[in-house]
């Protein structure tokens, strides 16, 4: 069965998921960059979001 979308937690918002493509699409448009920039970051510095974002501030 699918996760409900509607029923997120904080847990959620803290970390990217690699296999949603939604999530990772909202994050790359969030910090300007293309999906696969997202992914590659997180192979980098882990799923965390902040981390993730402070990467590409970089």
């Amino acid at each position: 069965m699918a996760d409900d979308k509607s029923k997120q937690g904080t847990g959620d918002d803290i970390r990217i998921d690699a296999n949603d493509a939604s999530e990772v699409e909202y994050a790359a448009k969030k910090s300007g960059v293309t999906s696969a920039e997202i992914r590659e970051a997180i192979t980098k510095v882990g799923n965390l979001r902040a981390d993730v974002e402070a990467y590409f501030k970089k």
